[in-house]
């Protein structure tokens, strides 16, 4: 599979090979070995660079230790959590869209990483367990597609979500100091 996976103003092109836990991703032409595994919510994963001359199937000794939380959000981006800093992440699948689909399936997501042209309702849902830190519309308001619409605090980081396309807000189900668990509904947009 081949990703282009952006965070912040970085675009990376990024290429997975393997399967059963043992992976080797090559990021803009550098290749690593990766172990995979999961953690309850979390994933584990172990990363260290192929060396020259070494078998891709090399096992991971040397490498750096992630542990990674993955919640889907509407509007085309995910919200990750490496090491428990929140990062943004926007996957466009260059290989073919059923890709696109498979991941977004893996991550509990609905497979469609662009943004949402549905009609009716859609969710902004918490991408995990924490504190509303701000609400930033009310019922009525009429929203930009990937304007904020409330801040969460999660693991000590705050994660801004974001209106997955353009309508009008609906209901706004949380207020600020609640805390809220993972996929709770926080804001519904029209």
């Amino acid at each position: 599979m081949t990703f282009e996976v952006e965070t912040g103003s970085r675009k990376r092109v990024v290429q997975i090979t393997g399967g059963a836990g043992k992976y080797q991703a090559v990021v803009d032409g550098s290749a690593y070995v990766l172990d995979v595994a999961r953690a309850g919510e979390n994933w584990s994963l172990l990363m260290g660079p192929v060396r020259a001359g070494s078998p891709a199937s090399l096992s991971v000794r040397a490498g750096r230790s992630y542990e990674v939380t993955v919640g889907v959000q509407l509007g085309g981006e995910l919200s990750v959590f490496v090491n428990r800093r929140a990062l943004a992440v926007r996957l466009d699948a260059l290989s073919t869209d059923l890709d696109r689909r498979r991941i977004a399936r893996r991550a509990g997501g609905r497979g469609d990483h662009t943004a949402d042209t549905r009609s009716g309702p859609l969710d902004v849902t918490a991408p995990m367990p924490g504190r509303i830190v701000r609400v930033l519309v009310k019922a009525g308001d009429v929203v930009a597609a990937r304007q904020g619409v409330v801040v969460v605090e999660a693991m000590k980081m705050e994660n801004e979500l974001r209106s997955p396309r353009a309508g009008t807000v609906k209901e706004v189900r949380v207020g600020q100091g609640a805390l809220v668990e993972a996929k709770t509904v926080l804001v519904v947009i029209e």
